[in-house]
């Protein structure tokens, strides 16, 4: 599969970058997309916060301590998710092959292109001009022979830069870099590798297949497979959404079974919004809790038809969370999702769901 053209396209900084286009006051300062409340996260940091160590996914009081000056600013999913829109079509102008990760990444084969470039790296550096010059945002990519390595490649010249893996040099690329580095690699993974002294893509190439899959199952292969540059997933165009959920951290830990159901009802509405824009439905439903000491637990129930109807959902989400009453700690998130998705003109009737 060696024969192949991946890029990896990845927005710098996406939502961090869209504020501070948006607001030229934001320019050039710490921005932290996200809540500043006690409860809040950081959604995205731009390049200035990310050098005091502020994080994706870091608690808003963290970032905090770390850089007195930073500015917090409320997300806007539908501003970014319409310049996803605009991105997504400077892609489709070179390939009907693209591989959405998130509103700002994706993979792309352009092995062969409708613009019959036969170069790579001059349809990366095409699309990202694109790019900027119909969002003003700038995009970093990765250009290798399989999705592993373009992706890899992508990290390496950020921001608004791109680099290339040629084919044959993917192995000796991977073989200095942490584990920690590797896409599909998380930070669990990597500290597990860490305690049997897999530190580096060289370490992890000195392992047999058997023993990776000895102590990491069904990854072995992979794991076996991206220590020598080799990675044969294809790129999907349009996967399937398998899910669609919605959660939330209260300011206030939750306690009394009234206002923990009537947030379950809350968190509810995006999922069904969902369902209603597209078109579909589920058979699984599953509550996510997360109690004040961050223990997680989840219940399921899988019905026999796609749920059609709200009145459905919402009872099966109760139901499902009353089974932790009464309670023996307080909860500071709930969250609601959705799965074995179907469109919901293929499904049973509406009565048949309520009914179960």
């Amino acid at each position: 599969m060696d024969g192949r053209k991946i890029i990896h396209i990845d927005m710098d900084a996406f939502y961090a970058s869209v504020e501070q286009r948006d607001d030229p006051a934001l320019r050039g300062r710490p921005v932290a997309v996200g809540g500043s409340r006690e409860r809040g996260v950081v959604a995205a940091a731009s390049y200035e916060a990310r050098t005091f160590g502020v994080r994706s996914a870091m608690p808003s009081t963290t970032a905090r301590r770390l850089c007195a000056e930073l500015v917090f600013v409320k997300p806007r999913f539908d501003v970014y998710k319409d310049i996803s829109r605009q991105i997504r079509a400077v892609f489709a102008e070179y390939t009907p092959l693209i591989e959405p990760l998130s509103l700002d990444e994706a993979y792309l084969d352009v092995t062969t292109n409708l613009k019959n470039i036969a170069l790579a790296t001059q349809i990366a550096r095409e699309i990202r001009a694109q790019i900027l010059e119909r969002t003003q945002l700038t995009a970093s990519a990765g250009i290798s022979y399989n999705k592993f390595l373009a992706k890899l490649a992508s990290d390496y010249r950020k921001p608004n830069g791109q680099f290339v893996i040629p084919p044959g040099a993917g192995e000796a690329f991977v073989e200095t870099l942490p584990v920690a580095k590797f896409h599909g690699v998380g930070p669990v993974t990597a500290a597990k590798m860490n305690r049997l002294g897999i530190f580096t893509g060289a370490d992890l190439r000195q392992q047999t297949v058997e023993f990776l899959k000895q102590h990491f199952g069904k990854s072995g292969p992979y794991y076996y497979a991206i220590a020598r540059g080799q990675d044969d997933r294809p790129v999907v165009a349009d996967r399937p959404r398998k899910s669609v959920g919605s959660e939330t951290t209260f300011a206030k830990d939750l306690s009394q079974p009234a206002e923990i159901e009537a947030a379950v009802v809350s968190v509810l509405e995006d999922v069904w919004g969902y369902c209603e824009r597209t078109g579909i439905g589920g058979r699984t439903v599953t509550v996510k809790i997360k109690y004040a000491d961050f223990q997680i637990v989840t219940r399921s129930h899988t019905s026999l038809e796609t749920l059609t109807a709200k009145p459905s959902l919402e009872r099966i989400s109760l139901d499902l969370v009353r089974t932790v009453f009464p309670l023996r700690k307080s909860i500071r998130l709930l969250g609601v999702s959705l799965s074995n998705l179907h469109a919901r003109d293929e499904a049973a009737s509406p009565q048949l769901a309520l009914e179960l």
